[in-house]
């Protein structure tokens, strides 16, 4: 079985965010850019599901501009067997995206398709609901355990709702996105990083997937939020509740 997993280039979590003086957006110029973490716990799951004998081979996936390749090489040094890239210097919004996860998934044929539940950035968590809705394959949203069993095709995925664990049963193929506790990423090590060197990383563009690349959301502003006021220090429990009462409103 072939396990196709979408990594997404973001700017990295431990970055100071600055918005743009027009607030069309965030700041990328000179930001040290990464894997979204969500993308790598994928990646981590999918590898591990091929050392346990499970799948073949496993294929990264990343869509945007050349800077991609990189992510696609980490992706690669951490086990991925090889790497698609569709170029696209413009914005690629959800819909887009799992529309031209679609179209690979015709090309390669996995048996799973596994993503982060969110990219960081823009917080959607939308992909892998629309890719699953696109090719009519079962989902399992926000996995915190997930099992295969080649023999009967179907995977079994835990997942934290509300009110405890959700289990359910998906018949293969499917598509997961995965959650935070599901599993702690490895680290690249040296030999892998220069082995990643000479994985095959295949080129695609939009249009050689007859995928047309629109926007169908307009962002209006981004700003920052609001700075948060300082807190003070009381000195007895009657001050407490007076400025709860008389100031926040709230008794």
């Amino acid at each position: 079985m072939k396990i196709m997993v979408a990594i997404k280039r973001v700017v990295d979590y431990a970055v100071k965010i600055r918005v743009k003086s027009d607030k069309s957006g965030v700041e990328t110029q000179n930001v040290k850019m990464s894997m979204n973490p969500f993308c790598e716990i994928a990646l981590e799951e999918a590898l591990r599901i091929k050392q346990s004998g499970l799948a073949s081979e496993v294929v990264a996936v990343s869509m945007g501009p050349t800077q991609c390749v990189d992510t696609l090489r980490t992706g690669l040094a951490m086990g991925a067997d090889r790497g698609i890239h569709v170029e696209s210097t413009a914005a690629l919004f959800p819909l887009t995206v799992a529309k031209l996860l679609k179209a690979l998934v015709e090309v390669e044929k996995p048996g799973l398709i596994i993503l982060g539940k969110q990219a960081i950035d823009d917080d959607c968590n939308q992909t892998g609901q629309m890719v699953a809705g696109l090719l009519g394959w079962p989902q399992g949203t926000f996995a915190s355990k997930v099992l295969l069993d080649s023999e009967k095709q179907v995977a079994t995925v835990e997942r934290e709702v509300d009110g405890g664990l959700e289990t359910l049963c998906l018949d293969l193929p499917a598509v997961i996105t995965t959650d935070l506790r599901l599993n702690q990423p490895r680290y690249a090590t040296l030999p892998n990083i220069m082995k990643a060197k000479s994985k095959v990383i295949k080129k695609y563009t939009p249009q050689e997937l007859n995928v047309e690349v629109k926007s169908d959301i307009e962002v209006v502003e981004v700003t920052e939020p609001p700075k948060r006021k300082a807190g003070v220090i009381i000195s007895s429990v009657d001050e407490l509740i007076d400025k709860l009462r008389n100031e926040a409103h709230v008794i």
